[in-house]
């Protein structure tokens, strides 16, 4: 369901301007009491501490202004950053990517917080359901069969995983190829939808080391929790599998030099049932078939 931006945002007091293009949770422009344009979306109040910190790591996550609920719902209003998504993903966006995710490491060390369960056996809230695989055809029956033989039930580590790290949670500054806001490039799950103009923002900046882009902000941190960020490059990879596979070597790279093979295994039967089942309950059989195929290709199949 779609949040109701607008009589959100008239229970909060502030001014609804229009709504933010893409996504599928739904996202709306606001004006804050000060005249600054924010931005208002569903969120999750356990997210605002973990974005604190990754800001402090100089991450350009985005700035919570206010966390709250309104219904039932909980909502976030965001300062609004500049940049959009990138247009074209190509060498130089994952260079960042890889860039941000590595300052990410070991920022959960001592916050006493326990690891981000992998729904692997289990349907998660709202996502990772398992029953969609098994009632959909024989293929995503099978599929589901070699998610559940995995063993693992949580992600190890101590990093701070977002769990969506794509493209499209990524705002880039003007200087590089930038589109509208919601692109193809979304993987499905805990929120498939690119809100990427919904970001609240620093002064932090961070660049490829060989191409003119640079990250002003990662935003869409409600699944983010404490675990391995190979996790994160394990979603990027994923995604790309399918939209830029030239592009996935360095990713794949950098994701096995983090975590042992039963981890990254662990981490795609994961990306492949969100994935999968979102594409089932909201998306075309050819969507579906499209994702089996890449959750089909697993690069470290369990042993």
């Amino acid at each position: 369901m779609r949040l109701d931006v607008s009589a959100c945002a008239a229970a909060l007091g502030l001014t609804y301007i229009g709504p933010c293009p893409g996504g599928e949770v739904g996202a709306g422009y606001v004006l804050l009491p000060d005249g600054r344009r924010a931005v208002l979306t569903s969120g999750n109040a356990a997210s605002a501490p973990l974005v604190t910190i990754a800001r402090a790591a100089g991450v350009p996550a985005p700035r919570y202004e206010r966390v709250t609920d309104v219904a039932g719902v909980t909502v976030v209003v965001q300062e609004l950053l500049p940049g959009l998504p990138p247009a074209i993903t190509d060498r130089a966006v994952v260079d960042a990517m890889l860039a941000v995710s590595a300052r990410c490491t070991g920022l959960l060390r001592n916050s006493g917080l326990p690891p981000r369960q992998l729904y692997l056996h289990s349907d998660g809230p709202g996502f990772c359901h398992h029953g969609s695989l098994a009632g959909h055809s024989a293929r995503s029956a099978e599929l589901l069969a070699r998610i559940e033989a995995n063993p693992m039930e949580v992600l190890p580590g101590d990093d701070l995983v977002h769990f969506d790290f794509h493209p499209g949670n990524l705002l880039v500054s003007p200087n590089a190829t930038t589109g509208p806001a919601g692109t193809s490039l979304s993987p499905a799950g805990t929120a498939a939808a690119i809100d990427s103009t919904a970001a609240a923002g620093n002064d932090t900046a961070i660049g490829a080391s060989d191409a003119a882009v640079t990250v002003t902000g990662v935003v869409d941190w409600d699944g983010a929790g404490r675990g391995n960020r190979a996790f994160d490059l394990v979603t990027l990879l994923f995604v790309l599998s399918r939209h830029a596979p030239h592009l996935t070597a360095p990713i794949r790279d950098a994701a096995v030099a983090l975590a042992p093979t039963d981890v990254l295994a662990a981490c795609w039967a994961h990306m492949s049932l969100r994935q999968v089942d979102w594409s089932i309950r909201h998306h075309t059989a050819a969507e579906v078939d499209a994702w089996l195929t890449v959750a089909e290709t697993a690069p470290w199949p369990r042993r």
